[in-house]
């Protein structure tokens, strides 16, 4: 199948499988390495990535669900002089520890403020619960979402 594919701002065609995961494609054929391989069923949230504006698991999505759509993976958010809100919070709060869940938290952070600006403590619950973290760094992930909830609106 020919799809036709904006990633990050860079539109890209390729040739594949219809029923191919979104997460090989981004991982194995466009070197897009932030979105990570977790559980494969999207339990775990570590392939998050955004396509057309909503939070997805993209080792659950096909590429023909993604066809013509817009994805925006960590890669897309900021850069290290110039990180996004989420990330620079998430730097602050120093979240990570093995690091390889975070793209997938941070990716689904972005989308929870981007849908709810002030979220409390229920509410990040609710919207990160599908994103696992081995290293139990949760209350730094709900502080880093504060914080970065009140960067956002500050400006």
């Amino acid at each position: 199948m020919a799809i036709g594919i904006i990633v990050n701002g860079v539109t890209h065609e390729a040739e594949v499988e219809a029923d191919m995961p979104l997460l090989w494609l981004l991982r194995d054929s466009l070197g897009i390495h932030g979105p990570k391989y977790g559980c494969g069923a999207g339990l775990c949230g570590a392939c998050t990535v955004h396509l057309d504006g909503e939070a997805v698991r993209a080792c659950q999505v096909t590429v023909a669900e993604a066809d013509g759509g817009e994805v925006v993976t960590i890669e897309g958010l900021g850069t290290p002089a110039s990180p996004h809100p989420v990330q620079a919070a998430w730097i602050d709060h120093q979240v990570a520890q093995c690091g390889y869940c975070q793209s997938g938290q941070i990716m689904q952070a972005v989308w929870l403020l981007a849908n709810t600006p002030d979220p409390d403590d229920d509410a990040i619950d609710a919207a990160m619960g599908g994103n696992l973290c081995r290293c139990g760094t949760y209350t730094r992930i709900r502080a880093a979402i504060h914080d970065a909830a009140r960067r956002l609106r500050e400006g």
